[in-house]
């Protein structure tokens, strides 16, 4: 599933073709992807302007002057492409329609944004931007990990009373939004955190210490891309490469750069772990 940094990477990238632009046309496909598309989605979209795009957590947010926003949720499979417009040195042509193609906004100036799920985990929806917040996808999602509501105060209030180990609360999304497997995985091993560890049998000056690692991790990982480890591709198709720096996730058996350990990989939740025994206690 993508995570913040891949999605934010996506958001950079679609923001040349649609901010400040109208969709001409709008062409619906089909008429659910994960969940129903919501009604006269064409019809609603078309003329509309795009004011900004924002990214909540994994969600993209296109807030549009008809007073509604387009969220965007990739899912597994999802990418959101974008054709006709110059990124950076490059022009990127029209490819030919693919089969998955279920959702394609022709853009004023030639530009075109196609949503194309082989799985159709993703999903759309047209929301009053006004009310965005209730939204039942967002409401009730904690800070954002770049946001001033998240600090280090704030981290350990949120963690000090948690029976769950640190891994399984900072995958909360209630706690810090955004934060997913590979990234939380990243940030405990910088943070010498073993995964295991009840949240509050931490000390505040630990938990503390999490708040700059998070920041430093997704920053890291946003400048390379985000990670391209099956589906993920950035706006222009290429794929991300912050996979290439990883010191744990997926890498179990692998040698630990800091001490030559050899990496575990356990089970939590129902997902996997990684970690090194000897540097994270």
């Amino acid at each position: 599933m993508p995570e913040l940094p891949e999605v934010e990477t996506v958001r950079r990238g679609l923001a040349p073709a649609m901010e400040g632009r109208r969709i001409e046309r709008a062409e619906v496909n089909r008429p659910d992807l994960r969940w129903p598309l919501p009604e006269r989605m064409a019809e609603r979209l078309q003329g509309a302007r795009v004011e900004r795009l924002r990214r909540r957590s994994k969600y993209i947010l296109a807030d549009l002057d008809t007073g509604e926003s387009l969220l965007i949720h990739l899912g597994m499979s999802g990418r959101m492409l974008v054709s006709g417009v110059m990124l950076g040195d490059f022009h990127l042509d029209h490819p030919a329609p693919q089969k998955h193609d279920h959702v394609v906004l022709h853009m004023e100036n030639g530009g075109r944004v196609t949503f194309n799920d082989a799985r159709r985990f993703g999903a759309m929806d047209l929301v009053l931007t006004e009310r965005e917040a209730a939204h039942w996808l967002l409401a009730g999602l904690g800070p954002e990990p770049f946001g001033n509501d998240f600090h280090e105060d704030y981290l350990v209030e949120a963690l000090k009373r948690r029976a769950s180990p640190i891994k399984t609360a900072l995958l909360d999304q209630h706690v810090v939004a955004g934060l997913g497997n590979i990234y939380v995985c990243e940030v405990l091993h910088r943070a010498g955190i073993d995964p295991r560890r009840q949240a509050k049998r931490i000390s505040a000056a630990r938990l503390a210490s999490l708040v700059p690692i998070i920041r430093e991790v997704l920053t890291e990982a946003i400048a390379a891309g985000g990670s391209s480890l099956r589906d993920h591709r950035q706006a222009d198709g290429e794929l991300g490469y912050f996979q290439h720096t990883f010191r744990v996730y997926d890498r179990e058996d692998e040698t630990c750069a800091g001490c030559g350990t050899p990496i575990r990989r356990i089970v939590q939740s129902g997902r996997s772990t990684f970690f090194c025994p000897s540097c994270q206690k």
